[in-house]
């Protein structure tokens, strides 16, 4: 049996460059992103209930996602016809007007970003890459055909990669982490000198977990 060979992009890697067509017409990613956030996210197949669901979700989300200067792009393995008659249904029958676009990828596509799993078939799974303006891969998801996506994280994400870009790390569940809220996570001393500094400069647990206030 022939060898299956799955690339992916990793953690801080560049993202593949692609040359596709999509329902806003062609697009070569992520040239024509360079300079924007944006969030490309897989889906096994039009005209299915879990897909559709996850399509408006993430329409009911687009100005959320606008605001943060992040743009979203769906994509399968499904022809463009079939991207364009799915969302004109859900236009029709839900109500819902998708504004971005979808890829219609084909699996050459689709194995430059390890979309396609042999042990779950031969649709694409459900992936999400974050992608920094520098076009740098800054966050990856990946779920089974079976199970939604959940898309308040998907926008959380975005906003808690932006905010430690700037100011530091953030906790789990921020900004309504258990122990310190929406505060942001100083980065351990790395030297004795500064650990006894610590606890004078900001609230601390110990020297090695302190946090300070959100810059709003």
């Amino acid at each position: 049996m022939e060898e299956v060979k799955i690339n992916m992009p990793l953690l801080g890697d560049e993202f593949p460059h692609l040359k596709v067509q999509t329902t806003h017409g062609p697009m070569n990613i992520p040239g024509d992103l360079r300079g924007k956030w944006f969030v490309l996210f897989s889906h096994p197949a039009d005209f299915t209930p879990v897909c559709t669901t996850e399509f408006v979700a993430f329409q009911k989300r687009f100005d959320e996602f606008e605001k943060l200067g992040c743009k979203l792009i769906g994509m399968s393995i499904d022809q463009v016809f079939s991207h364009i008659k799915w969302v004109q249904w859900i236009k029709a029958e839900l109500d819902v007007e998708i504004k971005f676009p979808i890829v219609a990828a084909n699996d050459s596509v689709a194995m430059k970003l390890g979309m396609l799993h042999p042990g779950k078939g031969t649709n694409t799974v459900r992936a999400v890459f974050i992608v920094d303006p520098e076009s740098k891969v800054r966050l990856i998801m990946y779920y089974p055909q079976e199970v939604g996506r959940n898309m308040d994280e998907v926008v959380r994400a975005v906003k808690a990669l932006q905010i430690s870009d700037k100011q530091g790390a953030v906790a789990a569940g921020w900004p309504n982490n258990e122990l310190i809220g929406d505060r942001i996570i100083v980065p351990p001393a790395t030297n004795e000198e500064d650990a006894k500094k610590r606890s004078k400069e900001y609230e601390c647990y110990d020297w090695w977990f302190c946090h300070k206030p959100l810059e709003k």
